[in-house]
């Protein structure tokens, strides 16, 4: 059974012949009482600390499940960020590899058809050559000619000259 100051203080004893001192019973009583008192006073002040407490742990647990949470979230959105960095660098350099195999491809048709222009202007050459030489040695066979002719008429001439000079 539970009891209070009150019920301390409100206690009435029954008086016998032989009994205990009324004076130094209400003495012991209203120390007791007192007693009863301040411990009651200061259990509901534990108590209340402890709801306190309690209630701050609560807060204090929800915050570091919030920060928990938080501190998840926050990585996942790293690897996130990091995956998608990385998915984008690659993609830069597939796209960059791209360009450079189409430029590589382009350079090499380009080289190609310069050795084929350096043919074609080889061949065009040896033709002009040729034809050149052929212009040459048909000038040539015509001075040779022109020259024979001149040759025979200066020939011509001089007997002509001879004869009129003997004739005259």
């Amino acid at each position: 059974m539970k009891v209070s100051k009150i019920d301390v203080l409100n206690k009435i004893f029954t008086r016998s012949f032989r009994g205990y001192t009324c004076a130094e019973v209400d003495a012991f009583l209203q120390d007791t009482a007192q007693s009863l008192g301040d411990l009651a006073e200061a259990r509901e002040a534990l108590e209340a600390r402890v709801a306190a407490l309690e209630e701050a742990l609560g807060e204090h647990k929800s915050r570091e499940a919030t920060l928990r949470d938080t501190l998840m979230t926050t990585q996942r959105m790293m690897d996130d960020m990091k995956a998608n960095a990385q998915k984008e660098a690659q993609l830069i350099i597939d796209a960059a590899n791209q360009k450079a195999e189409v430029m590589l491809n382009q350079t090499h048709q380009r080289l190609a058809q310069l050795h084929g222009d350096i043919s074609e202007l080889k061949k065009q050459r040896t033709q002009f050559e040729i034809k050149l030489r052929s212009i040459l040695d048909a000038h040539v066979r015509m001075l040779e000619a022109d020259k024979e002719e001149q040759e025979k008429l200066d020939d011509a001439e001089s007997k002509l000259k001879f004869l009129t000079k003997a004739g005259a």
